[in-house]
């Protein structure tokens, strides 16, 4: 099924179960019931392209939607730091759908540059920055899933991870809690609300959490070649035209 399709069939599917979740209820729980918010499906990055063409792991539409329903408001707000114009020059004057959808197409490029959008992914790090034990595990240097986070995000962030849970299945089981794709992407939304929103850094910080999102690194270098398929709504093309005083 391509890309276009599986988008149509998960939207579909999601207005179906909103209409279902309606049906049967008290007058008084639909009084209460919170809409779902306005979302857009975001566009494919290079590396989805390619795997779509070639085979492999892709990203799956319905993880726009998981990392959509996270964004906390402060994340859609003029409270995000002004770097994100570097991918997004437009951001302050959109829609709150389009900037779902930004950001849900800045998670797929995180993902695509940390793990290849490989849900399953595990990596042993040999840098002395990353080899520090895991306060949880006791096991240093580990990172795990799309984002590649681990057990200590569970105490650091409010992460949904079991490592007494986990440790019971062999490694790279996808019922680990930390390999699934909507613990993994949650978490990684209060990772960076608590960095760009509660800390005030910027999006692009030489301290933030992942080094892909490090600026002069080689693996920000990896990140930035997923950001060049963004959002329309991001006007991207016309800002470009703009600085080259071509417009």
């Amino acid at each position: 099924m391509n890309r276009g399709l599986r988008i149509a069939v998960v939207l579909a599917g999601g207005l179906a179960a909103l209409m279902l979740a309606g049906c049967g209820k008290h007058e008084t729980a639909q009084a209460t019931a919170v809409p779902a918010p306005a979302m857009k499906p975001a566009p494919p990055t290079p590396i989805e392209v390619k795997k779509e063409e070639v085979g492999g792991p892709t990203w799956d539409p319905e993880w726009d939607k998981i990392v959509e329903l996270a964004l906390p408001p402060a994340m859609l707000s003029g409270q995000v730091p002004h770097d994100v114009k570097r991918f997004c020059p437009a951001f302050y004057g959109m829609a709150e759908d389009d900037k779902r959808a930004f950001w849900a197409y800045f998670f797929q490029a995180l993902a695509g540059a940390e793990a290849g959008l490989e849900p399953t992914v595990q990596a042993k790090h040999a840098q002395p920055e990353m080899a520090v034990k895991d306060e949880v595990t006791g096991r240093p240097g580990r990172t795990s899933g799309l984002l590649q986070l681990t057990y200590e995000d569970q105490k650091r962030y409010g992460c949904d991870f079991d490592w007494e849970r986990d440790k019971q299945l062999k490694v790279g089981d996808p019922d680990r809690t930390i390999l699934q794709p909507k613990n993994n992407l949650e978490c990684g939304v209060k990772i960076l609300d608590k960095q760009i929103i509660e800390k005030h850094k910027a999006l692009l910080s030489a301290s933030g959490y992942w080094s892909t999102l490090r600026p002069g690194t080689v693996s920000y270098r990896v990140f930035a070649k997923q950001m060049t398929n963004v959002p329309a709504a991001c006007a991207v093309h016309n800002a470009r035209k703009t600085v080259d005083g071509t417009r």
